[in-house]
C-alpha cells in the first residue's frame, strides 16, 4: 500500500487498501453466508468477537477497548463488513484510524445522530454525531437514505457540518438527477464509506431496523460512481439480520456479495491503472 502522497491538484491523499477485507463477528450470522467463500483464507480476515458483552446496540468503554485491540493490526482502510445494524458504532472505530482529513458518505434509513441516552456510551443510533463531535479530521458527513421528519431532530449545530439527501428527496429525482447528486460531490478531501443495507427495500435485505425502499441496484450504482470518482479510503457494510428470527438471509448475502464483487472490479482496474 502506497504512503500518503500529493496528486496532481495538490491534494493529500491516501491510496485504499483493497487487500484489507474484514469480516467482524459478532452475532455469527456471516458463518450462515456464502459470499466470502470464493475467496482463499488468507484473503479475508475474521475479527471474532462473539464472546464479547457490554456491545450490543450500545458499546461500554471495556468493550471498546477489546474492540480496538482486535483491530489494532488492520489499517482501516479496506472493507469491512460489521454484523448488523446493531453494530454500526463500528465505524466510529475504523474512522479513528484514519491520519488525514476526510468526509463521510453514510447510506441508512436512520440519521444515527441521536443524543446518548446512557451517559455518553457509544451507540448504533449516535455514531455519526459521535464522530462529528470527537474526530477532528472528519471534515463533513453526506448522509443519504433518512426521512425528513427525522433529521429535523438533529440538532443543529450538527445539522451545519452534514450533506443530506433525503429519502423523500430521492423518491422524486430522475435517475440523472441522483447521479448528477453523486458525480457532483466534491472531491477536495478523501471518503470513507459506510452502508447500512436497512436503506434498502424489504425485497433487497432483511435487517434488524426500519428499513427504506432503496433497491440494491440502485444501491450498486451509487457505489460504483462515488468508487471510481472519489479518492475512497475505506468503506463498510452492516445491516445483517437477527439470527434467531431472519427468514430472508439469503437477501443479505446477495447484497453482500454484490458490493464485494464491487470492491474487487475497483481492486483490478486499481491494478491495472498501476501497471500502466
Amino acid at each position: 500500500m502506497k504512503n500518503t502522497e500529493k496528486n496532481k491538484n495538490n491534494r493529500i491523499t491516501q491510496t485504499i487498501d483493497f487487500k484489507e477485507i474484514v469480516i467482524t463477528n459478532f452475532s455469527g450470522i456471516y458463518k450462515n453466508q456464502n459470499f466470502y467463500k470464493n475467496y482463499a483464507e488468507e484473503e479475508i480476515s475474521w475479527t471474532e468477537l462473539s464472546d464479547l458483552s457490554g456491545c450490543n446496540c450500545y458499546c461500554d468503554a471495556e468493550a471498546s477497548d477489546r474492540i480496538r485491540k482486535e483491530i489494532q493490526a488492520f489499517t482501516g482502510k479496506g472493507l469491512h463488513f460489521i454484523d448488523s445494524g446493531n453494530y454500526h458504532y463500528m465505524t466510529r472505530l475504523w474512522l479513528e484510524k484514519l491520519q488525514i482529513p476526510f468526509r463521510l458518505l453514510v447510506f441508512d434509513n436512520h440519521t444515527d445522530m441521536q443524543p446518548p441516552a446512557f451517559g455518553g456510551l457509544l451507540s448504533c443510533g449516535g455514531w455519526i454525531a459521535a464522530s462529528l463531535e470527537e474526530l477532528p479530521l472528519l471534515q463533513e458527513v453526506i448522509l443519504v437514505g433518512p426521512d425528513e421528519e427525522a433529521y429535523t431532530q438533529v440538532e443543529p449545530d450538527l445539522q451545519q457540518k452534514v450533506l443530506f439527501l433525503s429519502r423523500e428527496k430521492l423518491s422524486t429525482m430522475t435517475t440523472e438527477e441522483k447521479e448528477g447528486f453523486f458525480n457532483n460531490l466534491s472531491e477536495d478531501l478523501p471518503l470513507y464509506v459506510s452502508v447500512d443495507k436497512d436503506v434498502l427495500c424489504k425485497g433487497d435485505a432483511s435487517t434488524t431496523w426500519s428499513q427504506g425502499d432503496m433497491h440494491l441496484s440502485e444501491l450498486m450504482s451509487f457505489l460504483e460512481l462515488v468508487l471510481e470518482r472519489q479518492n475512497i479510503l475505506g468503506m463498510d457494510v452492516c445491516g445483517e439480520c437477527d439470527m434467531d428470527s431472519c427468514s430472508e438471509d439469503f437477501l443479505n448475502d446477495r447484497a453482500n456479495e454484490a458490493i464485494l464483487r464491487l470492491w474487487e472490479k475497483m481492486q483490478k482496474s486499481s491494478e491495472r491503472m498501476g501497471s500502466e
